[in-house]
């Protein structure tokens, strides 16, 4: 018999009760080191204090009235979005999905409030992921995610993750938009250099295409600063946030420039519970600590510390870890292919350490950016050990030495 919770997900036996910080304890008082943060999205970690009173509070006052009212908690976070990013407006929603179908609908009414409707294509890239709705589906273009659900959508092209040819051959008279993760998470903890997403922007101001860019795991900090893209210098036209952006409270965003922004006039797009009070209460207490001094400086430091202990990390378990990649506080070990990162996960969550399979065989850390070095130090600890507990007669040859 069908459980009464739809058995979408392969869930781990562990339900948990309570967590501080970097911590979660389950019910029979296990503690397990967060290194998954929901997968990157309890940015400020767990039980925060300011986050927990600001969401408190609202909720005793009001939390939802829709928008056919005003609300001023979401008219505070957009001003301030708007202020620390490129965009000059901002539409909220519930999840990176919502943000990213919202983006793919902008840059198509883009184009047709300006006389070319048939500019509708968005070039995306291999190993991308970008939600689970049958636009981001398509969008996201992986056959297994796409099998059973019907004719994908139309209007994606997708090219190799990071070649410049391909997208200049890929560059047509239907093109609107490039759509890019600056570090594929899903898709295997991939960044892209630097130097890439610069030619990208080069290349959509001179084709006429629109630079959309996915930030909802890369952003709101992960990256040490507030959104990834700024490594880079560059400005995208519209980008999605969501997943850290209410630090563990459902919430995304679409930012905009003007010439953006405006197409989406009232009747084209919308959400019930997007951008409510009680989201946006949230989203202003993320925003408080992440733009606070110091903060992103701290965040910086310790993922450059996690780093070199995981470049130390993979020198000491070659039969494992084939490398490091990713930037920031999301980063992953790219495995051997006899060591599955599924059985690296559960190793390393029976040595007391959380962690997320990504794509490519490579294991996901996404810790809460409020983790310290010595966190840091202690899930290095917790690796070692899940390593030697998955790499064949290397617990005996360490207990040799």
């Amino acid at each position: 018999m069908i459980p009464a919770l739809m058995p979408t997900y392969n869930r781990a036996d562990l339900a948990f009760e309570r967590g501080e910080g970097a911590w979660l304890w389950t019910a029979d008082g296990r503690r397990f080191l967060d290194f998954g943060a929901g997968i990157a999205t309890a940015s400020l970690g767990h039980g925060h204090p300011h986050l927990v009173q600001a969401i408190a509070e609202q909720a005793a006052k009001v939390m939802h009235t829709s928008n056919l009212y005003r609300i001023p908690q979401a008219e505070k976070l957009a001003a301030r979005l708007v202020e620390t990013s490129f965009a000059d407006s901002v539409f909220f929603c519930n999840s990176g999905a919502e943000a990213n179908e919202g983006m793919i609908k902008a840059v198509r009414k883009y184009h047709a409030e300006n006389g070319h409707p048939e500019r509708f294509v968005t070039i995306c890239f291999e190993g991308a992921f970008h939600g689970r709705t049958l636009a981001t589906l398509a969008a996201t273009g992986n056959e297994k995610y796409l099998a059973g659900f019907g004719p994908p959508v139309q209007g994606f092209k997708h090219i190799p993750f990071g070649n410049m040819n391909a997208l200049r051959d890929a560059i047509d008279g239907t093109t609107a938009a490039v759509m890019i993760e600056p570090i594929q998470g899903e898709g295997g903890v991939r960044p892209a250099s630097l130097d890439f997403l610069r030619q990208l922007r080069a290349a959509c101001d001179e084709f006429g295409v629109l630079l959309a860019l996915d930030e909802v795991q890369t952003g709101m900090g992960r990256s040490g600063k507030l959104w990834a893209h700024q490594w880079a210098g560059i400005e995208p036209d519209v980008m999605s946030s969501a997943k850290g952006i209410g630090g563990g409270f459902p919430l995304g965003a679409i930012l905009a420039k003007e010439k953006v922004a405006k197409v989406l006039k009232p009747g084209t797009h919308g959400s019930t519970y997007g951008g409510n009070p009680l989201a946006c209460a949230a989203g202003n207490a993320v925003l408080d600590v992440i733009l606070a001094p110091g903060f992103l400086g701290q965040v910086d430091r310790v993922a450059r510390h996690l780093w070199n202990g995981l470049q130390a990390l993979a020198g000491r378990h070659p039969k494992a870890v084939e490398g490091v990649q990713g930037a920031g506080l999301l980063v992953g070990l790219k495995l051997r292919p006899e060591i599955s990162n599924g059985d690296l996960q559960n190793a390393a969550a029976a040595e007391g350490l959380l962690t997320v399979a990504a794509g490519m065989n490579v294991l996901r850390l996404a810790p809460p950016l409020i983790i310290t070095e010595a966190e840091a130090d202690e899930a290095l600890r917790l690796l070692d050990r899940a390593c030697l507990r998955c790499t064949p007669g290397a617990e005996k040859a360490a207990a040799a030495q």
